[in-house]
């Protein structure tokens, strides 16, 4: 998008200055002007899609940048003010080794980056990669793909480094030095109400949630949406909220309602309860889908 015509749209948000604005970014697209841009506009946070600091593995996912790409694309956004940014991550990408997923975590020590995100890959079976692997055949890295055990170390490792440089895990993708978690992303995942703006934006006022119209031009013609439905909190604390690390304080009846999964999910050692909190243990974390579900289908 043009800077002309972001600040379009964002003059049309109030309550500048903003506690936190974020846009997202592919590296090697942050020329100065438009940095400058952004950060006059009101953008004053920017997530880079890196996925990973090694040529091997960036050119596997079509990506054009390297490492250094990326160095520069950060000195752009600290001379045009904006010093609060994401660095996401894969782990599990095609070729990837734990040697390599070392080199992409040292990049993110070099860089001081104040929030990172980590993400396991996961393969769309409608894809040409996806079709590949269930295939079982070779082609676009498919023989490649380290298997999910090595993601899961993988995963696991990156836990353990960014805790040592001082960007603990606040939530089970994300990463940060303190003060520096995700204000919009805490808002979901505590059910705070949000608005979304745009084709198939989703929106939750504390009581409903709704969604607008998947196409633009029926967004552009109309701009409304379905019915909006009443979301079920408890089911949703649990399902949302036990992805923070700091876990969820369930209310005497969600304690009752949920205690036949709590039990055994604790005796499972996937959960821990401490005082009124219940958080995932980290076995928990890496089936935390599993566990999301059950409380789901009560």
């Amino acid at each position: 998008m043009e800077p002309v015509a972001l600040e379009a749209i964002l003059a049309a948000v109030p309550g500048k200055p903003w506690a936190e604005a974020t846009l997202e970014a592919s590296p090697g697209t942050i020329a100065p002007n438009k940095a400058r841009s952004w950060r006059a506009c009101g953008i004053n946070r920017v997530s880079l899609g890196v996925q990973s600091f090694v040529h091997q593995e960036i050119a596997a996912t079509g990506r054009k940048h390297t490492a250094e790409t990326v160095v520069g694309d950060l000195v752009t956004l600290r001379q045009a003010g904006v010093a609060n940014f994401n660095i996401d991550l894969i782990a599990g990408l095609a070729g990837q080794t734990a040697s390599s997923w070392r080199e992409s975590l040292d990049w993110i020590e070099r860089l001081e980056a104040p929030h990172v995100s980590v993400y396991m890959f996961e393969i769309d079976e409608d894809s040409r990669l996806g079709r590949e692997t269930l295939l079982g055949g070779v082609r676009y890295g498919a023989a490649n793909i380290p298997s999910e055990t090595e993601t899961a170390d993988m995963y696991e490792f990156a836990v353990e480094r960014l805790q040592a440089l001082g960007i603990p895990r606040y939530e089970i993708s994300n990463f940060a030095r303190p003060g520096f978690e995700s204000i919009h992303n805490l808002k979901y995942w505590r059910l705070l109400p949000y608005i979304g703006f745009g084709a198939d934006a989703h929106s939750f006022d504390g009581t409903l949630r709704w969604q607008n119209v998947e196409s633009p031009a029926e967004y552009v013609a109309c701009g409304a949406g379905p019915r909006p439905a009443q979301a079920n909190l408890s089911e949703e604390k649990f399902f949302v909220g036990l992805r923070l690390s700091a876990g969820i304080r369930p209310t005497v009846d969600e304690w009752r309602m949920f205690a036949a999964p709590i039990r055994r999910f604790v005796t499972e050692g996937l959960l821990e309860s401490q005082g009124d909190t219940l958080r995932l243990t980290s076995r928990g974390v890496m089936l935390s889908n599993e566990v999301f579900q059950e409380f789901l289908n009560l």
